[in-house]
């Protein structure tokens, strides 16, 4: 019996979310009523001390600061700053302002590590200088969604702080551990627009030059002043989490200290700026610990009832060991990519994998890696892409949902060829970590 209401939890889970029923709501609902059948009565105290775990875990105190920091460099001005930059050194090139958009993506993705926040700001900067050149609508798309998914895998990230505190990994350890990945990604997808520019110039013409030509020295000025802070902001957060000059929580208040003085020096920096910032921090934090919360209940209860031995007798069916079942749970985790957000994902899937992965020898940083692309991948798999979602929010009526749908398959296949890269040579993932100091 407990084994079928485990089996049942998942089904239940998609109907509630189907209904319109917030995810966090949706797995409390399903975790009270699956848990009734294993503690009775006393699945409410037993409920609380999975809430209690996960409000007390000092890892998950960097999230608010992460995003607070990611929301002062967008509030403050920055970006627009940037994206002018970079598009005075790449705009002249086939497809320039689409290389534009995918490597301000990066950088922001690095400084913030917000999804829907980095593609919504691109997105607004973006789609109407690319339009004012004709740009085709589907490039247009493709580059924005894929552009905002690289805060999955460009470090520091929030999914891979909330990753590292389930799966009981190094977060200095998982940051490091995407840094390649996530430069091969971005260079396959620069290499896409660049190619397909220039079998197809109409595609994504290049700027005017009187639109980008400076003085060598006004250009030098200008991409200093851009383009270095917000680097320096990384390498600052990055530097002391990785070589253990401090914790996750002090290297992201680092962060949001790096990014208030930015905003001052950039002249961003206002009451109004500050408060937008607040609140974004607040909205954000708050679903993304609801989630956690509901999470842990669930994966809890689900454990209670035997999913776990579920999961692993199913994973251990396929045969060929190690291979299928990283194939099953990858193949999970897209699937689930469908339903849920990226939270979601990671708060179900990491407490049911881990130990699994963990007994049959398997590297949990190189799987963890696999992991986050295959997630990253499902934000812009149609039909239930998040990023598409975001895009469609921001963009222009003549912009329609199938141009989105077929822009970003050229993007799918390079996240996909990207997994392939790590999964046929886990070094890319793990000789880093291995390396680097305080490990």
């Amino acid at each position: 019996m407990d084994i079928i209401i485990a089996a049942l939890m998942f089904p239940g889970l998609f109907l509630m979310i189907f209904l319109g029923i917030p995810i966090a709501f949706s797995l409390a609902v399903i975790s009270v009523m699956a848990g009734w059948f294993a503690f009775g009565p006393m699945v409410f105290q037993q409920l609380y001390g999975s809430i209690y775990s996960a409000a007390s875990n000092y890892v998950l105190s960097s999230i608010p600061l992460f995003v607070l920091m990611g929301a002062i460099l967008e509030k403050s001005g920055i970006a627009k700053n940037l994206f002018d930059a970079i598009q005075m050194w790449m705009g002249k090139l086939p497809g320039g302002l689409s290389l534009t958009t995918i490597a301000m993506a990066a950088v922001f993705a690095a400084a913030s590590g917000v999804v829907g926040a980095v593609e919504i700001m691109i997105g607004l900067m973006a789609i109407p200088a690319m339009q004012a050149y004709r740009y085709n609508n589907a490039l247009i798309s493709g580059t924005i969604c894929a552009g905002g998914s690289l805060g999955t895998i460009i470090p520091p990230t929030v999914i891979v702080v909330v990753y590292a505190a389930l799966a009981q990994l190094s977060i200095g350890a998982l940051f490091a551990a995407i840094i390649f990945p996530g430069l091969i990604m971005l260079s396959l997808f620069a290499l896409y627009v660049l190619g397909r520019c220039l079998l197809r110039p109409q595609d994504g013409p290049a700027v005017a030059a009187q639109d980008v030509e400076r003085p060598l020295g006004e250009k030098l000025g200008i991409t200093f002043k851009a383009l270095v802070p917000p680097i320096v902001l990384m390498i600052a957060v990055l530097g002391s989490l990785l070589g253990g000059i401090a914790s996750p929580t002090e290297a992201a208040a680092v962060g949001v200290a790096g990014a208030l003085i930015l905003s001052l020096i950039n002249g961003g920096l206002s009451a109004r700026s500050l408060n937008d910032s607040l609140a974004m921090t607040v909205r954000i934090t708050a679903m993304i610990l609801l989630i956690v919360a509901g999470g842990t209940m669930f994966t809890g209860i689900f454990a209670v009832n035997g999913g776990d031995r579920m999961v692993a007798e199913i994973a251990g069916s396929f045969g060929g060991g190690q291979l299928s079942v990283i194939l099953f749970f990858l193949a999970v985790t897209f699937v689930l990519g469908f339903v849920l957000d990226w939270t979601s994902i990671v708060l179900i899937c990491v407490p049911i994998f881990t130990p699994i992965v963990r007994s049959l020898g398997i590297d949990p940083i190189w799987f963890a890696v696999m992991v986050l692309v295959t997630i990253q991948t499902s934000y812009l798999t149609p039909p239930m892409a998040s990023s598409i979602f975001y895009l469609k929010s921001i963009a222009p009526a003549d912009i329609t949902y199938g141009q989105m749908c077929r822009g970003v398959v050229p993007f799918i296949m390079a996240q996909l060829l990207t997994l392939a890269i790590v999964a046929s040579f886990p070094a890319i993932a793990t000789w880093l970590p291995d390396r680097v100091v305080g490990f």
